[in-house]
């Protein structure tokens, strides 16, 4: 039923304005366009670029009335790009391969973090140094199938054996279970589970999944259809070069950027926006060439992984995978 009343709204947002304006930057539709994003989850740190883009009129400025939509789980996110109900979407670079490997359209149009986020989070008072030391702890996982995969990963790069650890399903609550004793361990997101622990007192280690074995992938993209890629080129143009802009401005002023984003997205705390913003910051470009292109390597790269690991069933072709959006020189 939510994903239902989702859909509804979204197609309601989704009809073209019709203003007959022209677009001021020369990228975009001709004629002030509306279009939606689903987030990959609730706004956060993650998306500040985003927010700033919106705030400060990147989306419009290039004729996109772009509305900003918080899915109610990640699968929506997912479905909803592929049945064409909304037009772009954030999600985790393994699950979008996941997408193309069932036979979905889906396909990337830019890196929003250029490495992954997932690895194991740990208090520093249980005194894990390592990853091998977690043999005989309890790791909570939240039942999505790669956390078992990365957690085997970071175990076995270290020398130890990953079916010593305990594992429990503790869905997406690993902060209250790790601060709780409820768990040595949890597989999350350390930019932003990691942090939250830490905000709330608890000083952490992580074992970042790339650090320890893993592949370098872009951790969260923005997708689409190729359906779309071939058939909306100004859209698409308008969203990728607003969004660059708007993570452009994060990377160079985050200070301004978490103005936006808490005025944009309702509800934020200030203190953990910011520390989970300040841990983001290095990913969103890394050491890529600028904000935003995927790497074929890395995308090969993740591709033989998720094979290894039984998470897809063939190999991915980084031309399938994601597509570079062409911009004019500015």
């Amino acid at each position: 039923m939510r994903l239902l009343v989702l859909v509804a709204f979204i197609a309601a947002a989704s009809a073209l304005a019709g203003c007959g304006s022209s677009t001021e930057s020369g990228v975009g539709p001709s004629k002030l366009t509306k279009a939606t994003l689903v987030l990959d989850y609730l706004p956060n740190a993650v998306h500040a670029g985003i927010y700033r883009a919106q705030q400060q009129g990147y989306y419009r400025k290039r004729n996109l009335d772009l509305r900003i939509i918080a899915p109610t789980s990640t699968s929506d996110t997912l479905k909803l790009i592929d049945s064409g109900k909304a037009d772009f979407g954030i999600a985790d670079g393994i699950d979008l391969a996941g997408q193309i490997d069932a036979g979905r359209d889906a396909q990337a149009v830019m890196a929003v973090v250029q490495r992954p986020l997932g690895g194991i989070v740990t208090l520093k008072k249980e005194g894990i140094t390592a990853p091998r030391q977690l043999e005989g702890k309890t790791v909570g996982l939240t039942g999505v199938p790669s956390d078992a995969a990365v957690l085997d990963t970071i175990i076995r790069d270290d020398g130890g054996d990953p079916k010593k650890v305990k594992r429990i399903t503790i869905g997406f609550g690993g902060v209250a279970a790790l601060e709780n004793r409820k768990v040595d361990a949890f597989v999350g997101f350390y930019a932003a589970d990691g942090v939250q622990v830490e905000q709330d007192g608890f000083p952490t280690t992580t074992f970042a999944f790339d650090d320890h074995g893993g592949p370098r992938y872009p951790g969260l993209v923005a997708f689409t259809t190729r359906q779309k890629v071939q058939a909306a080129a100004p859209l698409l143009q308008a969203f990728v070069a607003a969004t660059i802009d708007g993570y452009n401005d994060t990377i160079k002023r985050p200070g301004a950027a978490l103005d936006d984003l808490l005025a944009g997205a309702k509800g934020l705390k200030r203190p953990l926006a910011a520390a989970q913003l300040a841990a983001y910051g290095p990913l969103f470009q890394a050491d890529a060439e600028a904000f935003g292109p995927i790497n074929a390597d890395d995308i090969a790269g993740l591709s033989k992984f998720l094979v290894a690991t039984k998470l897809i069933d063939a190999p991915i072709a980084p031309s399938r995978y994601a597509t570079r959006v062409a911009l004019p020189q500015r």
